[in-house]
């Protein structure tokens, strides 16, 4: 079985960190989202993984340069470009060479799932049926693809129905699985409102051929990362399962309480305190007398004096020196937050993209 994995998209929801990079290479709890798929298909024995890169020069270029070969994580990596947004059944499409005859798994790059694919992957192996998903309850159907089921088979798709309209609760995540059949089907589909081709288009039509799409629902928790507050929350999820690993210098009157990794080369300075959950990257400078909360993930080469940081995700070689608490934000990597002078205490609330200059 090989995977393919979509890598594009413009990202807009999260500009202006995606101005420069694609959204699939936001960290949380300091790596990448796309590592986590690339790291759950080679879980489930998926060693031969096409990505889907996309739509501008910068983007493509980010995501080779971070992913390269695929050999880190004993995997082979194909990258396969997409010259607009058109829909992921056009994704799919692009892929058809590479898959050849073989049974693949769809997985979106902007997905976090607790548990992995291994169960769901090995499943569709054993099944006769042309393509499953996966699918979570969700409160509000009219964000998502629903499905309705019946004994473990898809009987209906409907794409964000009224809530009156829904066939259930039961919304689908971005983790597919296909059979070679999928290509014929996507051949005829036609373009959506929105000028794309949609993959709930193409299930509903092998459901439509009496054919059989498997359903399985995710086990544990699954995020879609695609807005600032989904970034922050999908870092609160991961870092809740993190293990305390001091492999930097906790100097004397520095504090060090909870579920808290440092990375080698990384100091925390005397009179600063850090709370866990929390991961401190690689060669960071904290403090002195600098607070790191929960659910805060700072990235290498980072240098925060004074202030606050907590529930945030703070990316690489920033330096933070403002007093203010900075909650709940994004903050692009190698950006600059400096204090203005100003006496009045405030709480910033804040997403930053790359290389900024700010001062607070």
């Amino acid at each position: 079985m090989k995977g393919l994995i979509l890598a594009g998209g413009h990202g807009t929801r999260l500009w202006p960190i995606t101005y420069t990079k694609a959204k699939q290479l936001i960290p949380v709890a300091n790596k990448p989202i796309l590592f986590y798929c690339i790291e759950d298909m080679k879980n489930a024995g998926i060693e031969d993984i096409a990505v889907i890169v996309g739509h501008t020069p910068e983007r493509i270029k980010s995501v080779k340069d971070a992913v390269g070969d695929g050999s880190r994580w004993g995997v082979r990596i194909t990258y396969i470009e997409q010259d607009a947004p058109r829909g992921i059944a056009h994704a799919v499409m692009l892929s058809k060479d590479f898959m050849g005859n073989e049974p693949f798994v769809l997985y979106l790059g902007d997905n976090l799932l607790k548990g992995g694919i291994r169960d769901f992957v090995s499943k569709f192996g054993s099944s006769p049926a042309e393509a499953a998903i996966m699918l979570t309850e969700v409160d509000d159907p009219s964000r998502y693809g629903i499905a309705g089921v019946m004994e473990g088979k898809v009987i209906k798709l409907v794409e964000k129905p009224k809530p009156s309209e829904a066939p259930s609760n039961l919304g689908i995540v971005g983790i597919y699985a296909f059979r070679k059949s999928i290509f014929d089907i996507i051949a005829g589909l036609k373009p959506s409102w929105r000028n794309e081709l949609e993959i709930t288009d193409a299930l509903q039509q092998i459901i439509e051929r009496n054919h059989a799409v498997d359903a399985s629902m995710v086990r544990g928790w699954w995020k879609d990362t695609g807005k600032p507050e989904d970034i922050i929350e999908a870092n609160r999820l991961v870092l809740d399962d993190i293990k305390q690993e001091i492999n930097g210098i906790v100097e004397d009157r520095a504090v060090v309480r909870g579920k808290v990794s440092i990375g080698e080369g990384s100091v925390v300075k005397s009179g600063s305190k850090i709370d866990g959950p929390a991961i401190i990257g690689k060669n960071c400078v904290i403090g002195p007398d600098t607070y790191i909360g929960p659910y805060s993930s700072i990235g290498d080469g980072c240098k925060i004096v004074g202030g606050e940081v907590d529930s945030s995700v703070v990316f690489s070689n920033c330096n933070i020196s403002c007093k203010e608490r900075i909650t709940n934000s994004l903050v692009g990597a190698n950006t600059t937050i400096s204090p203005k002078h100003c006496s009045t205490p405030q709480a910033l609330k804040i997403v930053v993209g790359e290389n900024s200059n700010l001062c607070v």
